[in-house]
């Protein structure tokens, strides 16, 4: 119940009427004292401890919005209560640990299901269907650019200037796994550089430049926290090169539900694309999503197993970007320097 935990209960959960929250839960007292204040939750809904939750209030399912060190074990305990679980990104640290969890919800017949929210909005989902209709023929270059500039706050280095992987792990995620639902395949081996000057407030590389090859598609993508330049959307600003024109992503502001995407034909006046409409966008959308596939049985569009390739992409640019080398990536997750 940190104040991303927070932000979930306070702007989300109350939208969705399908889902009732019967309890919060941290092991740290102050942030249940910052429950109490901010929600102003029934009595016997606060918890310094999962176990004493579940057996208090029975619940269906667990929402883990802990940080990345939670994830494993607090995913573990709800599977090994029974529970569906709800997991924030990256959903694992290691391939091996998300294999490990994504077991033991097959053997249980349990939901796992990570929260890529950035999927769930219209403009991937449109791209998407122009690559598969092939409407601009044969997709075969992407570039993409992410940038944004956090420095220290007034209360100090926030939680992602700390952390051992603030990009790759914590952002590029989000870009790594729309290019999975884009180019509809899995990547093959990157070439990734990362880095962090000495004058920024993060401990880990902020900065990082990769070459990433799909079959018959090569991406290029550079992300930054540290960015003097223009910001873009948190989804980033895309270009999509086709066989016969071209495909533009990019927003106004930061809200991903006022995105554009352009398509430029060759030898034709440029167009938007049209969008489908979504009842739900965002983490709205991902909780839909999870709360229908616990009631119906069917298999989230992000569910763990899913995400193993998100993982694997992932853990195979920080390989990448420590051993200088390009890194294949596989279906089982291994990445190996070539």
């Amino acid at each position: 119940m940190g104040a991303h935990g927070r932000n979930w209960a306070k702007r989300v959960l109350p939208d969705i009427t399908e889902a009732e929250v019967v309890a919060y839960v941290d092991a740290d007292p102050y942030a249940l004292d910052a429950v109490r204040q901010e929600l102003n939750p029934r009595p016997g809904m606060v918890f310094e401890s999962l176990r004493e939750a579940i057996a208090a209030t029975q619940p269906e399912a667990v929402l883990n919005t802990t940080a990345l060190q939670g994830h494993v074990p607090v995913t573990r305990a709800a599977l090994d209560a029974a529970l569906h679980v709800l997991v924030e990104k990256p959903f694992a640290p290691t391939i091996g640990a998300a294999q490990e969890l994504v077991d033991v919800a097959a053997r249980a017949g349990l939901v796992l299901m990570v929260s890529q929210n950035y999927r769930y909005f219209p403009a991937p989902r449109a791209i998407a269907r122009i690559v598969r209709e092939e409407t601009l023929g044969k997709l075969h270059q992407v570039s993409i650019d992410f940038r944004r500039y956090s420095p220290i706050g007034p209360n100090g280095r926030g939680r992602h200037h700390m952390e051992e992987q603030p990009l790759l792990q914590d952002m590029s995620i989000h870009h790594f796994d729309l290019l999975r639902l884009i180019v509809n395949g899995e990547p093959e081996r990157i070439y990734c550089e990362a880095w962090n000057p000495r004058w920024t407030a993060f401990s880990g590389p902020s900065a990082t430049i990769a070459s990433i090859a799909f079959p018959g598609v090569v991406v290029g993508y550079r992300g930054s926290w540290i960015s003097a330049g223009p910001i873009t959307p948190w989804a980033g600003q895309w270009s999509l090169e086709f066989e016969h024109g071209e495909v533009f992503w990019t927003n106004r502001d930061a809200d991903m539900a006022n995105d554009r995407v352009v398509v430029r034909p060759r030898g034709a006046r440029p167009h938007s694309a049209p969008m489908r409409p979504m009842a739900r966008t965002g983490p709205w959308g991902t909780i839909s999503e999870f709360v229908e596939c616990v009631r119906t049985g069917r298999e989230p569009e992000t569910s763990g197993r899913h995400n193993l390739g998100t993982i694997a992409f992932v853990a195979a640019a920080i390989e990448s970007a420590a051993v200088h080398e390009p890194v294949s990536i596989y279906r089982t997750g291994e990445a190996l320097a070539i």
